[in-house]
């Protein structure tokens, strides 16, 4: 549950502001999308290291 400090001072915008803020980081609407349907661990893994070599391609092209 995400529970925003909000003082009296802050308007109705900032606080909403920091509780999209907080939602995203904590990963919430990408964990529910994860969870909507099942994906065997091997595909999982499988996925992880397409991106992990395509991010270390990237990278290796940067530094060129």
């Amino acid at each position: 549950m995400l529970v925003i400090d909000a003082r009296e001072s802050d308007s109705i915008d900032k606080a909403l502001k920091k509780y999209k803020k907080k939602f995203e980081k904590a990963g919430i609407l990408r964990q529910l999308r994860a969870r909507k349907q099942f994906s065997k661990p091997s595909v999982d893994r499988r996925a992880t290291i397409l991106r992990a070599k395509y991010r270390n391609e990237m990278l290796l092209k940067m530094e060129d």
